[in-house]
């Protein structure tokens, strides 16, 4: 409600900025690592403005519905599934119950690759995303490297529902399968293998945020007791699709920096294995380079 302070008349257009500066304190009182960014998301969403112009709602056209969007988010449902939406480098994807919600840290591995690329004598690169997900990573790389052929792969069908809607109308080869046997047809010609596999420790299930651990898909999140058993597999899937001079990129958790750059060892073709920070200067990604021969 609004108060009347001092006996002045209330300011205009103000009611929906007191409910967000409410709301911000319910939810971080629940635990909301963002508190005020997703009181300010969920009142454009309701009403339908960008975040940036929520003063202009006028008191007269405050709904009420922002309170129930805010019960949601106070009981960790995602933000993204509330709004059915995710922002991930220049793209807005459709997101919900079945699909992993991209995250911020991953956009460091997507503007990695695309340097790589670039950085290669060719003029079409062909690029592999495995366990594609949303599309994030395929769609962003196919968005910013305007003459590359990106071929992306997903196993659940319930996280190609959100995949599919994404990638209508793109140029992106999506596929459905085990990115561990995916893309026969094109081994030995790939120039960059991608991938955000799932890679959080089984032991570690009661420290993941409520978010993830009760609305991501288990399939998305948990890789065996150390998380690494898929990355493990994707190091042969990456060798057997690379071009000699191809590289990979693979997203770990800022725990496994040490780790996942031992498994692409010169022993099994590697050159070059090293891992790389995100923004937030946490280890992040490993990347290699297939050895020539």
């Amino acid at each position: 409600m609004q108060q009347n302070i001092g006996g002045r008349p209330p300011s205009p257009r103000s009611l929906l900025l007191a409910e967000v500066a409410q709301a911000t304190q319910r939810l971080a009182a629940a635990g909301v690592p963002s508190p005020r960014n997703d009181a300010e998301e969920l009142a454009a969403f309701v009403h339908g403005v960008k975040r940036g112009t929520l003063h202009t709602v006028k008191d007269i056209d405050f709904d009420a519905r922002y309170w129930e969007v805010i019960a949601r988010r106070e009981a960790r449902e995602p933000l993204q599934h509330i709004t059915g939406r995710a922002f991930f480098r220049y793209l807005e994807l459709q997101v919900g119950p079945g699909v992993f919600v991209p995250r911020p840290e991953t956009e460091s591995v997507v503007g990695w690759a695309i340097d790589a690329v670039r950085a290669m004598d060719v003029v079409e690169p062909l690029i592999v995303d495995l366990c594609t997900g949303s599309g994030a990573i395929a769609l962003a790389l196919a968005q910013e490297v305007p003459r590359s052929r990106v071929h992306a792969v997903e196993l659940s069908e319930d996280a190609l529902a959100w995949t599919r809607k994404n990638m209508e109308g793109s140029r992106v080869d999506l596929r459905q399968g085990n990115a561990l046997d995916a893309f026969p047809d094109l081994d030995g010609q790939v120039d960059l293998v991608v991938a955000n596999p799932p890679y959080i420790p089984l032991t570690e299930w009661e420290y993941v945020a409520p978010e993830a651990r009760d609305h991501d898909p288990e399939l998305a999140l948990f890789s065996g007791e150390d998380g690494l058993d898929l990355i493990r597999g994707l190091e042969r899937t990456a060798h057997r699709l690379l071009r000699p001079g191809g590289v990979v990129v693979v997203e770990h958790a800022d725990t496994q920096g040490g780790q996942v750059p031992w498994i692409f060892t010169e022993e099994r073709g590697w050159a070059d294995a090293a891992d790389h920070p995100d923004l937030n200067n946490r280890p992040r990604f490993a990347t290699a380079r297939r050895a020539t021969p």
